[in-house]
């Protein structure tokens, strides 16, 4: 009888930790794609104006949309290593969702505070 109701207590209890990871995972994922947005669009209409201007060199034509991707490519990039280092170490699927999204979170702030940095100090 007690081994039953430790059985029905794991299980309820597993249930709640993978529901826990999936809102960890949904809530972390909105927040840092809505961080991206921003930078991707100010980026992308920025290296588009600086490809069609007719006053740039071909370098800055080719070196400014390269830098913006880089920035807003950059925290996908990281959180996929992350997701895949956790597979390799044997971890179910959420359960490496969860560090992988907390660092696509982290690292999308780099993109923010670089559109903030330019703002701040563009003529």
């Amino acid at each position: 009888m007690e081994d039953s109701r430790m059985t029905q207590v794991r299980r309820e209890r597993a249930r709640a930790e993978r529901l826990t990871e999936g809102l960890i995972v949904g809530v972390a994922s909105v927040l840092s794609f809505g961080l991206l947005v921003g930078p991707a669009v100010v980026f992308g209409m920025t290296a588009w104006h600086l490809v069609t201007d007719s006053g740039t060199t071909a370098f800055s034509r080719l070196l400014a949309p390269v830098i913006f991707l880089a920035l807003v490519t950059l925290p996908l990039i990281l959180a996929r290593v992350v997701f895949r280092s956790g597979r390799r170490k044997g971890k179910e699927r959420l359960a490496a969702a969860v560090p992988a999204v907390l660092t696509l979170l982290g690292a999308s702030v780099v993109p923010v505070a670089a559109l903030c940095l330019i703002f701040m100090y563009a003529d």
